[in-house]
């Protein structure tokens, strides 16, 4: 199978992989056919079998065959959060520091043209996304609503294709963003880097906006890298608190600058 092929492959089984984790998709619910889903995920058809198979081999999806058949939504035992450290292990740390400085710039570039596009009555959308950021139960809630600020962050830049990026980046990394958004320290300071972000683009302070637009995405991400490189010995992560981002060699490789 070619390389391309393969990388969509991927793409189409973290997609949702992650939507059953973050329980977008629930138990015994049937996916689409294979023609529509196929044409939803902007993939062939035959990139989409061989998704449907490596999920099948995660035991995430069960296909019946004959009358009422189909492909059906399986929710493995066992905490979620398992499951997505085991998928945080695919990715290389350089990987995951090239994620992070891809979204960094999408998302701070959607702040920059926020604040100087949006009218302050036009921030509603963001507003009530704190909101229930600072109100979210559980990790899978909070992770929803961190990636969907994002989105709307890029809506507000009325830029259609800057919406369409930070989207596809909600697709690779959303649900990862469970492991480090359980403790409610680390959710406290999300909100505040949220909050900030709303001022700036509220006050039109576009190059404040885009720098803390970036380090609300590095320092999540630098999370996710620390956690990636953290021993398997029983020492903290990242996700049960103390000042890990500070240390974490993305963000010491980017001290001193915005």
């Amino acid at each position: 199978m070619p390389v391309d092929t393969l990388a969509r492959v991927d793409a189409v089984v973290r997609r949702l992989a992650d939507a059953i984790d973050l329980g977008l998709l629930a138990e015994g619910e049937q996916l689409p056919g294979e023609i529509d889903l196929a044409a939803q995920l902007g993939v062939s058809t035959v990139t989409l079998r061989e998704a449907l198979m490596a999920l099948r081999q995660q035991g995430l999806v069960t296909t019946r065959r004959g009358r009422g058949g189909g492909s059906f939504v399986t929710v493995p035992d066992g905490p979620a959060e398992d499951r997505l450290l085991a998928r945080l292990t695919g990715w290389s740390t350089e990987e995951l520091r090239d994620l992070a400085d891809h979204w960094a710039a999408v998302s701070g570039a959607a702040a920059r043209l926020a604040a100087q596009r949006t009218e302050p009555a036009d921030l509603q959308q963001l507003r009530r996304s704190l909101g229930e950021l600072v109100e979210a139960e559980g990790s899978a809630a909070r992770s929803r609503v961190f990636g969907r600020f994002h989105v709307e962050l890029a809506a507000a830049a009325q830029s259609a294709r800057l919406t369409r990026e930070e989207i596809t980046l909600q697709t690779e990394v959303g649900a990862l963003l469970r492991l480090v958004l359980g403790d409610d320290g680390y959710l406290e300071d999300t909100a505040d880097r949220h909050r900030a972000v709303i001022s700036a683009v509220h006050d039109g302070a576009d190059d404040r906006a885009r720098a803390l637009a970036e380090q609300c995405v590095q320092t999540s991400m630098a999370r996710l890298i620390e956690l990636r490189l953290g021993p398997a010995d029983g020492t903290r992560s990242p996700s049960e608190g103390g000042p890990h981002e500070q240390q974490s060699p993305s963000r010491r490789r980017r001290s001193g600058s915005s």
